[in-house]
């Protein structure tokens, strides 16, 4: 990993100066090593002092991808701000961009989700004339369509396919499987960017590199969750919507939408792939103010 060195320093100066226990200095590694990676990997930066507060808040929306608790999350925060306090310290960097990145408070805060017009004009956004629109109303569109994660969407395979049944295989945190129905609108997108458009892109110099992931780019690389977060930003700002759309929004308004529509909680659980209904809950909430709305406008002595 390009940051080893680093993060190896790092957990030395923990352990001497700070005596944490063997746990937290496992935990500490586990949440820097993801992050670190992020930044080489997915944001192809070669240094800490190149480090700005909108790289870690672009990997943070990463975290709220991993349905992990207020106490994960606010760990992670607390471990990339004392690793950057450090390199501020070992003069790997000239100032902490963490600094300023607040810990989430304990109660755990609504989703902000998308309104269905604003869902619609987001969708709507694709040329579907070109190759590289047809590919993204595909993604759009299942995003919406099945609320699945970006890394999930990335990882997608053709044979994951079920469109006999119109279902989808997904294949969630902890390989756990789990079948999501498509819906025809992203079954038709899907069907039509693999059929027209995917087998332009592959690419004929290295066939086995996009294997059988079913999102290519135009060089027929497998996409990068962070070429999603793109196409979906790009989208959402071409719309006009004013709202921090990022990739998870769409899991977000998917389970509120359901519910909003009456759907059965455990079924809406059983479709995001939580093992828990109490992750599943807080979209409830979103539900019950649409509830005191209705019961507000339409009891005679509300």
């Amino acid at each position: 990993m390009h940051f080893e060195q680093e993060l190896k320093r790092y957990l030395q100066f923990v352990k001497l100066e700070k005596g944490l226990s063997q746990n937290s200095i496992v935990s500490y590694k586990n949440d820097l090593r993801r992050y670190l990676k992020f930044l080489a990997r997915d944001l192809q930066l070669k240094d800490l002092g190149g480090v700005t507060l909108q790289h870690i808040e672009q990997y943070l929306e990463e975290l709220s991808e991993m349905d992990l608790s207020v106490s994960s999350v606010a760990r992670n925060i607390s471990s990339i701000r004392s690793f950057h306090e450090f390199a501020v310290v070992e003069k790997l960097a000239e100032a902490n961009p963490a600094e300023l990145i607040e810990l989430p408070k304990k109660a755990q805060k609504l989703p902000e989700v998308l309104n269905p017009t604003e869902v619609s004009a987001i969708l709507d956004i694709p040329n579907r004339e070109t190759d590289a629109g047809i590919r993204n109303a595909a993604i759009l569109e299942t995003l919406y369509a099945t609320g699945m994660r970006v890394s999930e969407l990335v990882n997608l395979e053709l044979d994951n396919l079920i469109f006999e049944i119109g279902f989808i295989r997904v294949i969630g945190k902890g390989n756990k499987e789990r079948l999501v129905p498509v819906g025809e609108l992203a079954q038709s997108a899907l069907e039509h960017y693999i059929e027209v458009v995917r087998p332009k892109f592959q690419s004929d110099k290295n066939p086995q590199k996009a294997k059988n992931k079913i999102f290519l780019s135009q060089r027929g690389n497998p996409l990068s969750r962070m070429s999603i977060w793109n196409i979906v930003n790009d989208a959402a700002e071409r719309a006009g919507i004013e709202k921090n759309v990022y990739p998870h929004i769409f899991r977000h308004s998917f389970a509120t939408h359901l519910l909003e529509g009456g759907a059965d909680l455990r079924a809406v659980q059983e479709m995001l792939g939580h093992s828990s209904i109490i992750t599943t809950e807080i979209y409830t909430h979103v539900d019950r103010s649409l509830l005191h709305q209705v019961h507000k406008e339409f009891h005679p002595r509300a």
